[in-house]
């Protein structure tokens, strides 16, 4: 096997990235029935496919003309990038790209016996059969354009990767900020619930009142989405303006169900005297209770409010790209939450 130059490898890099995203948002695309830019990065390349080559180039460059060896040192060589990578990955950007838990003889669902074969393969066929005719086409690409032509595409790369790294922390902190708003949301409308109860408010229609997906559901916001589906083969503009639309109408279910605890709060609190055995201490205490707990469902309608529609569109492009993405379990309902807005 020819060495190659700092150049050469990297134009092989980019190349291996390309066709990495050419096989894996075909497949992807005819599963989803859709089209799918598949991957971390906006642009077409699949950093995990060229690195994946490149590693297995190198590994194997000792020993390719052994093909039990191949298979070995390829096999190991592509199974500890896939692991290392989504390893690091998921704790960066708390979302696991892709996910084998499912598959036997995993290892924390990053790596499987049946991929791990599947890369051994890979290898042979990569270093007898399809490197080799792409090796003599890039040995003619004249010398003095490899270094120039190398440089341009990764100064393209690096600025992608940087915009989609930025993106992945927003899906991070966007996760991080739904979870923790619905478990503030429940808590609330719990408090407020107890306070109900003291004021002998009918219980079972106060928590169907709280409700979120409830009232999802009485706004109709099921039809919103069924649009959403249908217009996805639309222009961009036309699917960022209704995906805006929905995001807008599950704030707005998130404020009417904050309006209804807050009022509920403050009927409460208007009540508490007629309640038996409430001496002025505990009146006061009660009130004061009451008033913080209003105050922390002010400030809630307040963050919602100042929100900007177009929130979402870096978290909803990532998300596109990698349909199978999971996160950890205090993560799903967030995640669930903005699939819906796809």
């Amino acid at each position: 096997m020819h060495i190659y130059t700092t150049g050469q490898w990297a134009l092989l890099f980019f190349f291996y990235c390309f066709c990495g995203w050419i096989w894996e948002s075909s497949y992807v695309s005819v599963r989803q029935r859709q089209w799918v830019n598949r991957g971390f990065l906006q642009g077409p390349l699949l950093p995990i496919y060229g690195s994946g080559a490149i590693i297995i180039l190198l590994a194997t460059i000792p020993v390719e003309n052994d093909l039990r060896l191949v298979y070995l040192f390829g096999m190991t060589a592509a199974t500890a990038l896939e692991y290392v990578t989504g390893a690091v990955m998921e704790r960066l950007f708390r979302v696991r790209y892709w996910d084998y838990s499912s598959q036997r003889w995993n290892l924390n669902g990053h790596i499987c016996l049946s991929s791990s074969i599947a890369w051994g393969f890979f290898s042979i066929l990569m270093v007898r059969f399809i490197h080799p005719p792409i090796a003599r086409l890039l040995l003619r690409v004249p010398a003095w354009c490899v270094d120039p032509l190398a440089l341009a595409l990764t100064a393209v790369f690096t600025v992608d990767a940087v915009r989609s790294v930025q993106a992945a922390l927003d899906l991070r902190e966007t996760l991080a900020r739904l979870a923790e708003e619905n478990e503030a949301l429940r808590r609330l409308a719990k408090r407020a619930e107890v306070y109900a109860a003291f004021a002998n408010d009918d219980l079972q229609r106060f928590r169907e009142r709280t409700e979120v997906e409830k009232r999802l559901l009485q706004q109709r916001v099921g039809a919103e989405l069924a649009e959403q589906r249908q217009a996805r083969a639309e222009r961009r503009a036309e699917r960022r303006a209704r995906a805006e639309a929905v995001a807008g109408r599950y704030t707005a279910a998130k404020l009417d169900v904050l309006e209804t605890v807050a009022d509920a709060l403050a009927t409460c609190r208007n009540h508490l005297d007629s309640l038996p055995d409430m001496t002025p201490e505990k009146l006061e205490a009660r009130r004061a209770e009451l008033d913080e707990i209003i105050r922390h469902v002010q400030e809630r309608q307040a963050i919602l409010r100042s929100r900007p529609a177009n929130v979402y569109h870096r978290s909803l492009r990532i998300l596109r790209g990698n349909p199978t993405a999971t996160v950890r379990e205090d993560f799903k309902e967030a995640l669930e939450t903005l699939r819906k807005l796809k």
